[in-house]
């Protein structure tokens, strides 16, 4: 036995793909020689994270396109182009293939991080699988020793939701093939699953196109993401050797390519909080895979009574030996470059790393082959006896039904038949031109490729590049049926799955001129994003949506005229069609570097989840589950735990993406993180396969604990409104009636809010608190009062409960709690009378610009119950209640505000300059209030005798009110005190006159300050008329002031 050799690690970073450049996107990692390294584009100053591998790819840049499409190294780049990774790699695979040496090579990462790249490649630039298979026949084919010959057998399969589906079978036999352990080797093996005989490399091309082919389609139908599911290639290796004995040898190796599933899957979506969290099943394999590297990483280590779970994954069964036994195993990462990825790369860095100490022992798999032979007879006896009751588990049926033991049989005889075909029957040859003619047949072959030019034709789109442009179906009659096969007649397009119909669409042909429609009243199908309602014409190039997740490209061989705007096939993808969809339902796609990070993530997390949300209305309609949802973006700041946004700004950096589930019967709905969500769709794909596996009564009657369609009723938030705090800044009042919105910006009812300074006790402070600066508050104890008195709701469902939760700003090292106003029963118009007084025991200068820029969000939350729903409705199905909903609210989707982000700017304003105008009417009063004490003054003290004028307690009351007032009475003031003093008390009338004359220049100026109080409100109401911008508002608004 070889010694101990530990799997070798490679990590790959790609170039940016055209979304990453179109948002400016920043790279992250840099590698030089083995050594790689990822900055945190949140802290830049920070020292970047170091990781050590045996090799480090740069295929970042650094390189140019020849004319064939091949991509190579510009002189003197470290650009790692295919050959390069094949060499270091693929080469190493095939000299151990030789030796006799088992192989694996996985590929890992995140979705769209380049590792089908690398395995497979892209047109001229072949990856590693072809690479590999290629250079095998290389030499099989330069092979002169007649003693020697060579046989090649290719599988692939894929492992989805826990199932095995054999990717070169059209049989999908329920539940998936089995996964059995030999009892003498003890090893896993996929029972059933068909190994194709090949002959060359061009024989391994077809079987992998056949099988991208029914992988594509099974996708398709079954609603799998192609990015959740592992895809293992194996190319078993035979070399029978005869000896000068006579006798034969034979050599074997099995070489394990596998393409695991996005690493994101099991990191990022997080079913943070979600009840059904221990069901989440989102991609058990991978997370199991990353336990048994651990385990085989601590036992490489020297620690003892480690225990490796193979068991927990049909994955890590199936790869027992090429993790922790007799295999040479090489893993590559595949990396994203850009910032918007950092924590899914630095996961895929840090699970390479741990890896790379996993150590394996091959040995060469060389038997005699009288010996392999002897063996598989010796098994079939076995297996005969046990099928005739003689031995073994099967005798007597002890325990097992009657349908059991026929099943169980049926096993057995499958696995004596895989074992004649091993001994002996058909030559190899034979088998070898048996799967050829199976693979031509299969997959159309050149007839496929011959009538692409003069047939029209539609071909599929797929959200994984490698399954686009892989299933064709071609319109050769004057008029063609879609629709299921179950329908009567036939359709001449049959497709299967969610939201397809017996008669789904008809698509007919005059002279070149291609017209779609409906084929049933309620079909589901989208042209270029928008819904189809009766007959449309077909234009070249036109995009069409069939169900829920049936994309496919309409070409017209006749007529190959494209629209204006349609883009090249280059960018005619999944991608593409995607956001044609977004864009009708009214979310802004539009790209480019002008949008901060958070707006990217939110624009990427729409596009992501939409058709996932319209693959769940599906499985709602038909398990009938009386629910819809839709998505909704969201500020943080009208979220528990969010922050408000700052003085005018629009929220937009606190985006969140959330989908809203409504309950169709009474009208109850909840938020659900994106998450959270994900993992709700999940476990509806799990349900939905189990009704389409025959389990109709468990699926019915399913308990609503374990349904991922229910949910307990919870407090619905209605809306929020934003209460600014710039009042505080000068110990003033706000008092206002605000407007309550929703997540589109819809009024949905007002609250009547306080908030004004107050003493420790709340009471109501004097009129001479008010400061002239903000300033005059640093280093003093401060206290307000927020009372929310009242709120009126539009709508009438939320009459049986309304409270209001808010929560104010604080500074670092503060935390506030939220607070609550009691639930308020049987009324649309609530009166709370609540209060809460907030104490701040200095004022810092953090705390005044808190009050300049941030507000107070209150959120307006209805009480939700399970009501007894209408009869009427009890009666109709989940989808004609959603067709009823669309009918009633047309408006909801098309009219949706067209942006991605954040609360309207406008609003946003609006709010704040009213909140702004109210502090110089507050300021104006006091100083009027202040200016007519003063007059007030001046007059009392002329009216005395000459005797009872106390010129000092004039002075003293003069000076304590103009230092209680604003900065233009106080700086006059000031300026006549310092006259007084220089005079003697003779000449007190004379500064009686002159008070006097500062009295009525005062007044001019508060006439002026009346002027320009209505300027701010003419201005502010023209600007609503006339349509400004709240920036022109704003420099209005300070002319003004000024």
């Amino acid at each position: 036995m070889s010694e101990a050799e530990s799997v070798r690690v490679a990590v790959r970073v790609r170039p940016f793909n055209q979304r990453e450049k179109d948002h400016g996107a920043k790279l992250i990692i840099d590698m030089q020689g083995q050594l790689t390294t990822i900055k945190n584009p949140e802290t830049p100053s920070e020292e970047p994270k170091k990781f050590s591998f045996d090799f480090s790819y740069w295929s970042h840049d650094g390189f140019t396109e020849r004319a064939d499409g091949v991509l190579e190294p510009t002189a003197g780049s470290k650009y790692a182009s295919q050959p390069i990774v094949f060499k270091d790699l693929g080469q190493g695979v095939l000299d151990n293939a030789f030796e006799g040496y088992n192989c694996s090579l996985f590929a890992y990462g995140q979705t769209g991080s380049g590792k089908s790249y690398s395995m497979v490649g892209y047109g001229n630039n072949k990856g590693i699988v072809p690479m590999t298979c290629d250079k095998l026949f290389q030499a099989v084919n330069n092979n002169s020793d007649p003693n020697k010959r060579f046989e090649v057998s290719f599988s692939m399969l894929e492992i989805y939701n826990e199932q095995v589906r054999d990717l070169l079978s059209k049989d999908k036999p329920k539940g998936g093939l089995p996964v059995r352990q030999n009892p003498k080797m003890g090893f896993f093996y996929v029972q059933g699953l068909k190994r194709a005989p090949v002959g060359s490399y061009e024989d391994i091309e077809a079987q992998i196109d056949k099988g991208t082919a029914n992988r594509t389609v099974a996708s398709t139908n079954m609603n799998a993401t192609s990015s959740r599911a592992h895809t293992v290639v194996t190319i078993t290796f035979d070399q029978i050797i005869k000896d000068p004995t006579g006798q034969e040898k034979k050599k074997s190796s099995e070489m394990n390519l596998v393409d695991l599933a996005g690493s994101e899957r099991a990191e990022s979506t997080g079913a943070t909080g979600d009840r059904l969290k221990e069901g989440a099943n989102i991609n058990k394999s991978l997370s199991a895979l990353g336990n048994v590297i651990s385990a085989l990483a601590d036992l490489s280590m020297g620690k003892k009574k480690v225990m490796v779970p193979y068991r927990d994954s049909v994955l890590t069964k199936l790869l027992q030996n090429a993790l922790g036994g007799n295999s040479k195993t090489i893993m590559i990462a595949a990396l994203s470059p850009a910032d918007i990825n950092y924590d899914e790369t630095l996961s895929t860095l840090r699970y390479a790393d741990r890896a790379k100490k996993i150590k394996n022992k091959a040995v060469i798999n060389e038997n005699p082959m009288d010996k392999l032979i002897r063996e598989l007879k010796e098994e079939n006896e076995r297996l005969k006896k046990q099928m005739e009751g003689g031995g073994g588990p099967i005798a007597g049926g002890v325990g097992m039904t009657a349908e059991e033991i026929e099943k169980y049989k049926e096993e057995i005889r499958l696995e004596m038949e895989e074992n004649m075909k091993k001994m002996g029957g058909m030559s190899w040859d034979e088998q070898v031109k048996q799967s050829r003619q199976e693979a031509e047949t299969d997959s159309g072959g050149k007839a496929t490729s011959n009538k692409k030019s003069t047939v029209s034709h539609f071909v599929n789109l797929n959200e994984d590049p490698m399954l686009s442009s892989k299933v064709y179906y071609f319109l050769e009659k004057p008029e063609v049926t879609i629709g299921r096969k179950d329908a009567e007649p036939m359709p001449d397009i049959c497709l299967s799955g969610l939201s397809i119909m017996k008669q789904h669409a008809v698509v007919t042909n005059s002279g070149g001129d291609y017209e779609i429609k409906p084929g049933a009243k309620g079909a589901k199908i989208k042209v270029n994003g928008m819904p189809l309602t009766g007959p449309r014409p077909l234009a070249h190039k036109d995009r069409v949506l069939f169900g829920s997740n049936h994309m496919y490209v309409f070409y017209n061989a006749q007529k190959p005229n494209a629209p204006e705007g349609t883009p090249p096939d280059s960018k005619l993808d999944w991608e593409f069609a995607q956001k044609e969809i977004a864009q009708a339902k009214g979310f802004a796609t539009g790209s480019g570097a002008g949008l901060s990070k958070e707006q990217q993530i939110a624009q990427e997390q729409v596009l992501e989840i939409l058709p996932m949300v319209t693959e769940v209305n599906a499985i709602s309609e038909e398990l009938d589950k009386h629910r819809s949802f839709e998505v909704v973006l969201i500020s943080s700041a009208a979220q528990e735990g969010g922050v408000a946004g700052n003085k005018g700004t629009s929220g937009e950096a606190g985006i969140r993406v959330m989908v809203k589930m409504k309950n169709l019967l009474n009208g109850n709905t909840w938020l659900w993180e994106r998450g959270k969500f994900m993992n709700r769709r999940y476990l509806a794909q799990e349900l939905y396969q189990r009704f389409l596996d025959g389990e109709d009564a468990a699926v019915k009657n399913l308990p609503k604990e374990e349904d991922p369609f229910w949910e307990p009723t919870e407090d619905v938030l209605i809306g929020t409104a934003n209460v600014f705090l710039q009042s505080l800044g000068y110990a003033l009042d706000f008092e206002d009636t605000l407007t309550v919105t929703d997540y589109k910006g819809q009024e949905e009812g007002t609250i009547m809010v306080v908030v004004a300074p107050c003493n420790a006790k709340g009471n109501d402070l004097d009129d001479d608190s008010f400061v002239d600066s903000p300033e005059d508050l640093l280093g003093k104890p401060y206290h307000y009062k927020v009372t929310v008195q009242k709120a009126e709701v539009h709508k009438a469902r939320f009459s049986k409960g309304v409270r209001i939760k808010y929560k104010v700003p604080t500074v670092q090292g503060e935390t506030e709690e939220y607070t609550e106003t009691p639930m308020v029963r049987g009324s649309l118009s609530p009166v709370f009378n609540h209060s809460k007084v907030f104490s701040i025991p200095v004022i810092t200068q953090e705390h005044l610009d808190n009050f300049e820029t941030k507000c107070i969000t209150l959120m307006m939350y209805g009480l939700q119950e399970d009501s007894t729903p209408d009869p009427k409705l009890m009666k109709m199905t989940t989808k004609e209640l959603r067709q009823m909903e669309n009918m009633t609210s047309p408006q909801s989707e098309m009219h949706r505000r067209n942006t991605t982000f954040g609360l309207d700017p406008e609003r946003d304003q609006s709010a704040l300059l009213k909140s702004e105008y109210q502090l110089v009417l507050r300021k104006y009063e006091r100083l009027e209030q202040k200016e007519r004490r003063l007059q007030q003054m001046c007059e009392e003290w002329g009216n005395k005798k000459p005797e009872e004028q106390d010129f000092l307690a004039f002075h003293r009351a003069v000076h304590a009110l103009a230092h209680s007032t604003g900065t233009k009475l106080k700086t006059r003031v000031q300026m006549l005190n310092k006259m007084l003093k220089g005079y003697k008390m003779a000449q007190v009338l004379h500064g009686i006159k002159a008070l006097e004359e500062q009295s009525q220049q005062s007044q001019a100026n508060h006439s002026d300050l009346l002027q320009a109080q209505r300027a701010v409100q003419n201005g502010n109401k023209g600007a609503v008329k006339s349509g400004k911008t709240g920036e022109e508002v704003g420099k209005s608004r300070a002319c003004v002031i000024q």
